[in-house]
């Protein structure tokens, strides 16, 4: 996922001397966490912030259309790596799903908690834990993970899904802001904005790249879709394991 302004710096030395995980982990702890928490929320917000609420919630309802048309969801083990506030995680849970959610922010993680509990009550579904991919573990039918890669460079990317990818047993869902001459140019414009909440670098990668890791990694993509809103762009890439079909 990409917008017009997330990728501002507002101290690019700081930022260079630090590295990426620790950018994300300390910013959605802080500023970050109350900015989306707010864009991910159903309240009042500013034109911008509404049209990236608007593009997440539809990547989310397409990675949610295609996981129930397969008609297999109830029951499914999941792993939503980097849940934020639970956007995915709760209606997944909801349909039947048992899903394991995580996150690097321990503020989202409490608020993904909080949404789920006034949702679902206390049914321990999903659980929620405090993690990075790195550290994550297990083996699911599916593992998702929306609007993470845009804070990581290539070579963290191509270890992440190379983690996501050993604990899928049938299927990896992942989303990503798409490196095209277009965003690359908006991505440039959006650094002349500078605003006091928005401190992580973003990342494009080309969709050729992804899918030539997830080859490498044993899984060939099954379905594909573009969310495209004025300031969000994600493209979403349904990957299944080679010797297995979507609906296994």
């Amino acid at each position: 996922m990409v917008t017009l302004t997330i990728d501002t710096v507002k101290n690019p030395n700081l930022m260079n001397a630090a590295d990426d995980k620790t950018i994300v982990q300390e910013y959605f702890n802080s500023t970050g966490f109350d900015r989306w928490r707010r864009i991910y929320g159903d309240g009042e917000v500013n034109k911008v912030q509404l049209d990236i609420r608007t593009g997440h919630q539809q990547t989310v309802e397409t990675v949610l259309s295609w996981l129930q048309a397969d008609g297999n969801l109830a029951n499914r083990s999941i792993c939503d790596a980097g849940c934020g506030v639970g956007s995915l995680s709760i209606p997944l849970a909801h349909a039947g799903a048992n899903v394991y959610a995580s996150d690097i922010s321990e503020k989202m993680v409490e608020e993904a908690k909080e949404r789920a509990k006034a949702t679902l009550g206390n049914t321990g579904n999903p659980k929620f834990a405090v993690q990075d991919l790195e550290t994550l573990s297990g083996r699911y039918h599916t593992v998702i993970c929306l609007d993470v890669l845009i804070h990581y460079p290539q070579d963290k990317v191509a270890q992440m899904i190379s983690h996501l990818s050993s604990m899928a047993e049938s299927r990896l869902i992942l989303s990503f802001a798409p490196k095209t001459f277009a965003l690359s140019l908006l991505k440039k414009v959006g650094s002349f904005f500078p605003g006091p909440s928005k401190a992580t670098r973003a990342y494009l990668h080309r969709e050729a790249d992804i899918v030539k890791i997830l080859g490498n990694n044993g899984f060939s993509v099954q379905r594909q879709a573009m969310t495209r809103t004025r300031f969000y762009f994600s493209r979403i890439i349904e990957a299944t394991a080679k010797d297995l079909g979507a609906n296994s």
